[in-house]
């Protein structure tokens, strides 16, 4: 398990450094588990008329799953050859052309399209990307979160799924809903 706080050895973490306005943020890459993949689909409800946005989408599994249920996907990844691996597996599955690839840091992304975000992110990530998600997102967008809490939002609704080694929980925030009584974390 990662522990956001203790960051004793970097590398052996697979950790890079993402540059935001002058400053750093440690962002770990760990692939979400495909036995969630399901269950992330389900929880935001995701149809044909779906946007999804993956916030740090690695090699884009999650939006991959979402595209071949129906729904369009935004892929955005600040490691080149993860977005580069992410286009080879839609290009091999002959979706490419409902996913856009963005190969950029998320915070420079516009998210007013997306009817639906995924994030795997530390809590302190999600604290920092609070306030574009609220300016940015549309009412009604479902944020779907993976083992981290948006600070100070309230979930929807709490899944949590064993995978066998320990429990991993998804967290559904909607925009309009969750963020309506904002605790100030």
């Amino acid at each position: 398990m990662v522990f956001e706080d203790e960051f004793d050895n970097l590398e052996a973490l697979g950790l890079f450094i993402m540059t935001l306005n002058g400053g750093s943020v440690l962002a770990p890459w760990v692939p979400t588990r495909d036995e969630i993949l399901p269950y992330i689909v389900s929880l935001a409800k995701i149809g044909p008329n779906d946007v999804i946005y993956d916030l740090g989408c690695g090699d884009g599994r999650v939006v991959i799953e979402a595209v071949l249920r129906g729904a369009r996907g935004v892929c955005v990844e600040i490691n080149k050859e993860l977005i580069s691996k992410a286009e080879e597996k839609a290009r091999k599955l002959g979706i490419i052309d409902r996913i856009t690839f963005i190969n950029d840091d998320f915070f420079n992304v516009p998210l007013s399209d997306a009817s639906v975000i995924y994030m795997y992110l530390l809590t302190s990530v999600n604290r920092m990307l609070k306030p574009k998600l609220s300016k940015e997102v549309k009412l009604g967008t479902r944020i779907i979160s993976l083992d981290f809490e948006i600070p100070g939002w309230r979930p929807v609704h709490v899944v949590k799924v064993s995978l066998g080694y320990r429990d991993a929980t998804l967290y559904l925030y909607i925009k309009g809903i969750s963020d309506v009584h904002e605790i100030n974390i």
